[in-house]
């Protein structure tokens, strides 16, 4: 079955980097457009970056671009997003997913990895 499997997040201090991961398995990775999302206390879930499967377009979060870098290496079934100067309004669960081609919705998810900032 298809697992996505997030991993790198953790407790930081406002300024600091990080570096999310998010392995891929049973499904043609290099055919998914594959995204990162993130939902904070008591909010929504919110999109934070797309990458088709390619990797040669990339979508941002109008709120988050500068800040936040989605990439992917198709050899190793694996999506990254890396998140600079982080804010404590950073903190939240982060979700990798997966959509297939010419789907509407994403249906693949992981279970999140936490990110919490401290100011």
């Amino acid at each position: 079955q298809v697992q996505l499997v997030e991993s790198g997040g953790g407790l930081v201090q406002a300024g600091g980097s990080l570096r999310l991961s998010c392995a891929a398995t049973g499904l043609t990775f290099s055919s998914y457009t594959m995204a990162w999302f993130r939902q904070a206390p008591g909010k929504e879930r919110e999109f934070v970056a797309r990458i088709t499967w390619t990797g040669g377009n990339t979508y941002y979060a109008d709120s988050l671009k500068g800040r936040f870098t989605i990439s992917r290496d198709n050899a190793k079934n694996t999506v990254s997003l890396e998140i600079n100067s982080l804010e404590p309004e950073d903190t939240a669960v982060y979700y990798c997913a997966a959509r297939a081609p010419l789907a509407r919705q994403y249906e693949y998810w992981g279970q999140g990895t936490q990110v919490t900032v401290s100011s």
